[in-house]
């Protein structure tokens, strides 16, 4: 009897060995709550960094949320750069056909882009020109592998202390596949990124939203008051009739400079901004284009910024079928098994994995988050809840904390700027308009007509030594807006 205990323990031991999850997290404190879940900060012993570790709850209650989860966990493992938000491992559940939460592990950002801005009212030319650059390197990658963002906005934006940034927030995105009747459909969705990237970049010089629009009609007095009426070839390619009819019936308006919206701000950046915010879609550079745009001339060689290769269709062939709870439920296992290779290959070989008869370390962990679940918030305020429903939103360690390096650019000359502590500036909610708007319905696009009831290191191998490096971080925190309510949680 004691030998079979000792031999039992021995297994236990050598599974939680090799996959790393009994002990290799020690989990610290909940950064963030949501209807999705709950998000706790942990030390990865193993590597020796900060993780955090987000507990999806539920995932199969709504199919179209559990596909939305699926998009996005399929996409960040495909989509490996260092300017979007990586999944470094997703523990094993305890059972293949019966679990129902989730435990997904990211790496740890100390705040979001709508916090930074938000906190710091002072960031220099060098900033806003070093965020742009790693938004559009990124989306350049994420187009180049047939992908389209479709949620970019600063809440769906990682920031560090160092300034750098990073995309997480793939639950809306798509993947393009030209042999399919929606290829009319997707020639557009590129361009909704690239006004989406605008949008953020001017929010960035002024440190508000740039279209707040109230409803649909407001939405389009607003961007019309800036960029003037668009011409009726324009208006004709706008799918949506109530768009058309209104903007049809509205007074011819000329376009506002925008140097006289955006004062003092470098010119060729305001050159640049105009071009992403074209009302025509058309008319708008792509990611590769605005990169080579002469605002960029002194950081990188346009050529050597990696691309991607194109998404397969096996990858995505269930966005192609209607799927039941239990397809989606296989699929999200498939994608979990490729962060255990020993199981995944089990599993290829057609063997149920023998692993599942061992305990799994998400069972340690539900303690864990039960407890300090259960603790959050108390003697503080109360956690700030999601305003929407998105599969995986950010990551950050606690929302307004951080902003801040001195900036150098050592290839450019630019001159180093520091950040000094500022009071939080009360910020205008962007409102977006409805899915069904084709043109550019709002600063970030939160919905597009497909999706109907769903809910580094800056050197790396094609990149080349003319990036941006910052190389002197002093990270000054700013104040830490504790128990905000609207942020990225």
């Amino acid at each position: 009897m004691a030998v079979e205990v000792e031999k039992r323990a021995s297994a236990e031991v050598d599974f939680f060995t090799e996959y790393g999850e009994g002990s290799r997290y020690r989990i610290e404190e909940v950064i963030g709550k949501g209807s999705y879940g709950v998000v706790c900060s942990a030390f990865d012993t193993h590597l020796g960094e900060k993780v955090a570790i987000k507990k999806i709850n539920d995932i199969f209650e709504h199919v179209s949320d559990a596909t939305r989860i699926l998009r996005e966990i399929k996409l960040l493992r495909l989509l490996r750069h260092p300017d979007i938000v990586e999944i470094k491992h997703i523990l094993l559940p305890p059972s293949r056909r019966e679990f129902k939460d989730i435990y997904v592990v990211f790496e740890l950002m100390e705040s979001d882009l709508h916090q930074v801005i938000k906190a710091n009212d002072d960031l220099t030319p060098e900033h806003y020109q070093f965020f742009l650059y790693q938004l559009l390197r990124g989306l350049k990658y994420i187009h180049t592998a047939n992908v389209f963002h479709r949620d970019l906005k600063p809440k769906n934006i990682l920031a560090n202390a160092d300034c750098k940034l990073k995309i997480c927030d793939f639950g809306l995105a798509r993947v393009a596949f030209n042999d399919t009747p929606m290829a009319i459909f997707w020639t557009y969705t590129p361009a909704i990124d690239i006004w989406s990237i605008g949008c953020i970049f001017a929010e960035l010089l002024t440190g508000k939203p740039l279209f707040p629009g109230k409803n649909v009609v407001h939405q389009l007095d607003l961007m019309t008051d800036l960029l003037g009426t668009p011409p009726p070839e324009t208006i004709a390619r706008i799918r949506n009739e109530k768009a058309r009819r209104y903007l049809n019936s509205m007074r011819k308006k000329k376009p506002i400079p925008l140097s006289y919206k955006f004062r003092n701000a470098d010119p060729l950046a305001l050159r640049l901004l105009e071009r992403m915010l074209a009302f025509d879609p058309k008319d708008r550079p792509t990611a590769e284009e605005a990169l080579a745009d002469p605002y960029f001339r002194n950081l990188a060689r346009v050529e050597r910024e990696p691309s991607a290769q194109p998404v397969t269709k096996m990858e995505f062939e269930f966005e192609r079928r209607r799927i039941t709870k239990d397809d989606v439920r296989e699929l999200i296992y498939r994608e979990i098994l490729e962060y255990h290779p020993k199981m995944l290959k089990e599993f290829l070989e057609g063997a149920e994995p023998t692993g599942f008869m061992y305990p799994s370390a998400v069972d340690k962990f539900k303690k864990q988050f039960a407890h300090l679940e259960e603790h959050y918030g108390n003697g503080s305020a109360a956690p700030p809840q999601r305003q929407h429903s998105s599969s995986l939103p950010s990551l950050a360690a606690r929302p307004g904390k951080v902003i801040g390096p001195m900036l150098h650019y050592n290839n450019c000359g630019a001159t180093t700027a520091s950040i000094e502590t500022n009071e939080q500036r009360k910020t205008l909610r962007t409102s977006g308009m409805p899915a069904q708007y084709i043109v550019p319905s709002s600063s970030y696009p939160r919905k597009h007509p497909s999706c109907k009831n769903e809910g580094e290191e800056d050197r790396m191998e094609g990149s080349n030594s003319m990036q941006p490096k910052p190389d002197l971080y002093v990270a000054r925190k700013v104040a830490a807006a504790q128990g905000r309510t609207g942020s990225h949680w």
